[in-house]
């Protein structure tokens, strides 16, 4: 286990990391991936997580799927500096025939399911749950859901799905940075009330600061009885980067020019003003 200082740190070094690899590769998802930086690395770093780089494919492991995997870039950074592959595959993000692809792929160690096709996540985690219960395995399993994503019918087929079967290992976090992918929701589809919702299908739900790491581990942890848990996670698309922040424009455009600069220097200074603080 972590401190959250140190939650906090390994975030803005994942963050720096995520950027220069999308720059590399002249192509990726950055602010999708800032947004839900925090709620990967509570995971994975939090102890959150029952899972082992040494042996990825361990019968009795708790899963993870990014179904916003248009968001891989927060995931790959985390796998890497955990030992799951080499940090030197990092380089050659979605390159021609790259270890690394634009989204999750089962090649990769640690990565439980093909996902970026939007919708599809949740019924797949659900159904890892069900398994698991039927193989009277006790394994949870966590699934990141896109907020756009949740405008799609998939997605409360198998919220149904996994409030009449009581798959209380189950959680759903959102990432509700409140932008699709050229708009803001709430000019295209409104999900409120959003957590209503949720409960309306047998979860139980809170909601939370994304980017607060108290609030998560608290979200992770607390009883939830026999209900799946969805949580909420209110969180700022491109968090980290100014100009970056809660913008329409900025889904999958990288910085250019004197941006560049601005943005490495602001994600650099975020790790420095942290390490300052573990010191």
């Amino acid at each position: 286990m972590s401190t959250h200082n140190d939650l906090a740190l390994v975030a803005a070094k994942m963050r720096l990391k995520a950027l220069n690899m999308a720059l590399k590769a002249k192509k990726g998802h950055v602010p999708p991936a800032f947004s839900c930086m925090e709620l990967v690395v509570s995971l994975y770093h939090g102890g959150f997580l029952n899972v082992d780089a040494n042996d990825p494919r361990k019968r009795k492991r708790d899963r993870f799927v990014l179904s916003k995997g248009h968001a891989c870039l927060a995931q790959y950074t985390v796998l890497a500096d955990l030992g799951f592959f080499p940090e030197d595959e990092l380089d050659d993000f979605a390159g021609n025939g790259s270890f690394l692809p634009g989204h999750p792929d089962l090649e990769i160690p640690g990565v439980e399911a093909i996902s970026g096709s939007l919708g599809h996540g949740l019924g797949l985690t659900a159904g890892m749950v069900l398994a698991a219960r039927m193989n009277k395995e006790d394994c949870k399993a966590v699934v990141i859901l896109g907020d756009g994503e949740c405008q799609e019918g998939s997605i409360w087929e198998a919220a149904m799905f996994a409030g009449q079967q009581k798959l209380s290992n189950l959680t759903a976090i959102v990432d509700y940075n409140g932008l699709g992918a050229t708009n803001y929701m709430d000019k295209v589809i409104s999900m409120e009330p959003f957590a209503d919702r949720w409960e309306s299908f047998g979860w139980d739900c809170v909601e939370i600061d994304g980017h607060d790491f108290v609030a998560i581990e608290k979200a992770l942890t607390q009883g939830r009885g026999q209900r799946p848990r969805a949580i909420i996670a209110r969180t700022t698309k491109g968090k980290g980067v100014d100009f970056m922040e809660n913008s329409p424009k900025w889904h999958h455009q990288l910085p250019q020019g004197d941006q560049v600069a601005d943005a490495l220097s602001q994600l650099q200074n975020q790790i420095n003003n942290l390490s300052a603080m573990s010191d």
